[in-house]
C-alpha cells in the first residue's frame, strides 16, 4: 500500500485505522508518546506560579506587620513622652491606647525622666514583628551654643548680610 497507510492485521483490535506518523514506512516517531505533555507542563507552570504568588503574599504580610509595629511604636513613644509629667503609669497607659489604635500591641514601656522607651509588636506567628522606639526632648549637640533671643543677628561671613 502506498500513501502512508498500513494494513490492519486480524489481531489488531484498535477501533480506527492505523496511520504512521509521517515517516511513510509505518514506523512511529519517538515523540508519539508525548501526547498530552503540554497539559502536564501547563499544570506544573501554574503550580510554580501559585507557589511564587504565595511567597510574595507572605513577604507582603511580613512587611505590613513590620510597618504597623514601627508606626505603633513611634506614636506610642511620642504619646508617652508627651505625658511624662503625669507619671510613668499614666504615660504608659496613653502609649498603650495609641499603640492599640495603630493596630499594634505595647510590649514594653519605660519612662526615664522625659524620655520614653517603648516596644510595640504587630502580627502573629512567623509574621510577628517587634520594634523599639524612643522619644523625648531634643538635645543640643556637644559644644553647640544656644541662640540668645536678645542678641543681634550675626552677619554671614561670605556676604556680610545679617
Amino acid at each position: 500500500m502506498r500513501g502512508g497507510a498500513t494494513l490492519r492485521s486480524v489481531t489488531d483490535r484498535s477501533p480506527g485505522p492505523r496511520t504512521d506518523t509521517g515517516t511513510g514506512d509505518g514506523r512511529r516517531h519517538a515523540f508519539a508518546s508525548d501526547r498530552g505533555s503540554a497539559t502536564v507542563w501547563s499544570v506544573a507552570a501554574i503550580a510554580v506560579l501559585c507557589l511564587v504568588f504565595g511567597i510574595v503574599l507572605a513577604l507582603g504580610q511580613a512587611v505590613v506587620a513590620r510597618h504597623r509595629a514601627a508606626g505603633g511604636a513611634d506614636l506610642a513613644a511620642l504619646a508617652a513622652a508627651d505625658r511624662w509629667a503625669q507619671g510613668g503609669t499614666a504615660a504608659c497607659a496613653g502609649a498603650e491606647r495609641v499603640a492599640r489604635a495603630q493596630g499594634a500591641r505595647l510590649v514594653r514601656c519605660v519612662l526615664t525622666g522625659q524620655v520614653s522607651d517603648v516596644t510595640a509588636a504587630s502580627g502573629r506567628g512567623p509574621f510577628a514583628a517587634e520594634v523599639r522606639a524612643r522619644a523625648g526632648p531634643a538635645t543640643e549637640a556637644p559644644g553647640a551654643v544656644s541662640p540668645d533671643p536678645g542678641a543681634p543677628a550675626t552677619a554671614d561671613p561670605a556676604t556680610g548680610v545679617p
